[in-house]
């Protein structure tokens, strides 16, 4: 599944997936956890610059390169229709930042240092909405064979 279309789909799913990951961090989070999750912050403290610098990397990675993985390597090594393969995407993305970007951010293993299980859990609903989005639009551009339904009498 490497067509152009399934790419850009998947592109604009990617950005769909981070206006809605981004708008969750500012605005659940603190429901859950009493304040925003600043994504873009902790990528630019993280790279040494700027909110403005961690926000163009947090654009990048939803946009750009999450996407163009998942179309040109992950999508056909995952089971089941392109929602869940997209919410399993955003899985995997979850873990790898929980297991190795907020232990380098100073975030602590899962988070421990930054609100220990609920901003696990927000960053899990994150992801996963990111990823449902990811697979939803991109999945719109797969062409699975059509069964046919047979009739007995």
């Amino acid at each position: 599944m490497r067509n152009r279309e399934f790419i850009m789909k998947s592109i604009v799913g990617g950005l769909l997936g981070t206006v809605m990951m981004t708008l969750m961090m500012r605005f659940v989070a603190p429901l859950m956890l009493g304040h925003p999750m600043d994504i873009a912050a902790m990528l630019g403290t993280m790279m040494g610059g700027s909110w403005m610098l961690g926000m163009i990397a947090h654009l990048m990675n939803g946009v750009v390169i999450f996407p163009m993985i998942y179309a040109l390597v992950v999508y056909n090594l995952l089971p089941g229709p392109p929602v869940m393969r997209g919410i399993a995407w955003g899985g995997l993305l979850w873990l790898a930042a929980e297991t190795v970007i907020m232990p380098m951010a100073g975030a602590g293993f899962f988070s421990s240092q930054a609100g220990g299980a609920m901003a696990v859990v927000a960053a899990l609903m994150g992801h996963v909405v990111y990823g449902a989005m990811l697979g939803l639009v991109s999945g719109t551009a797969v062409h699975e064979p059509q069964r046919s339904a047979t009739v007995s009498a």
